[in-house]
């Protein structure tokens, strides 16, 4: 579905990817695990057209987007639920859903989509017309992730989602993200925590200063020596 390959990405002067490739098949759960500051973010931000690679190239479902604004890689399928969620708090948990949907196709399913929302997360249908900055935490990476589901994604690339939040929280998010995944959405999966992570994906790669230095199943990488001592204190 999704072939990253050799991609070099910059931030003015200051290059950040090395030759980054990855590939995420249909319907898989695959992750990109790293340190903070590796390059994931930017990696995500690449493939959904927020930044544009030196060199390389992008193709999702055989179509180039290495080199299309990011309203059309969300038209062709692909929704990024960014680190830190990125919310609107003074409006309500139904207009950030809402906000998700403003495609044809996915506008067009709006509301047979918000239902899947809230079977998905309950919680956000008991508080659908609560302000979002006045959610816990928790509540609102819900949202923040539902928001992402609104627009109907072939592709969910889902950016340091447990950031900041408290153990339990933590599981229930890797719950839910096994939960979307195994109703049919691929989803490329970023983040520190590298042992919730691992133990999840099907394929994984690591991340370290721009480069993609290991690659293979997330069982694998999880009893990998170098992972458990760069990332587990193992």
């Amino acid at each position: 579905m999704l072939n990253v390959k050799q991609i070099q990405v910059s931030y003015g002067d200051v290059q950040v990817l090395w030759d980054v490739s990855l590939n995420v098949e249909s319907k898989e759960l695959a992750a990109l695990v790293g340190a903070n500051g590796a390059g994931k973010s930017t990696t995500l931000n690449t493939i959904s057209g927020m930044l544009h690679a030196r060199s390389g190239n992008i193709e999702f479902n055989g179509h180039r987007i290495d080199n299309v604004s990011a309203s059309r890689v969300v038209e062709l399928g692909i929704s990024q639920v960014p680190e830190g969620r990125r919310l609107f708090p003074e409006m309500t948990v139904l207009e950030n859903l809402e906000l998700g949907s403003y495609m044809a196709e996915a506008k067009r399913r709006r509301d047979e989509t918000l239902n899947w929302v809230f079977s998905i997360f309950p919680v956000l249908k008991e508080r659908q017309k609560q302000l979002t900055g006045t959610l816990s935490g928790g509540e609102q990476q819900m949202v923040a992730v539902g928001r992402g589901l609104m627009a109907r994604p072939k592709l969910l690339m889902l950016d340091e989602p447990s950031l900041g939040l408290a153990p339990l929280l933590v599981r229930e998010v890797f719950k839910v993200v096994e939960r979307v995944n195994s109703e049919g959405v691929t989803i490329l999966l970023v983040e520190q925590n590298v042992k919730h992570t691992l133990t999840i994906a099907t394929r994984a790669y690591v991340l370290e200063n721009g480069r993609i230095v290991m690659e293979g199943k997330g069982s694998d990488l999880l009893n990998n020596d170098h992972v458990k001592k760069a990332f587990l204190g193992i």
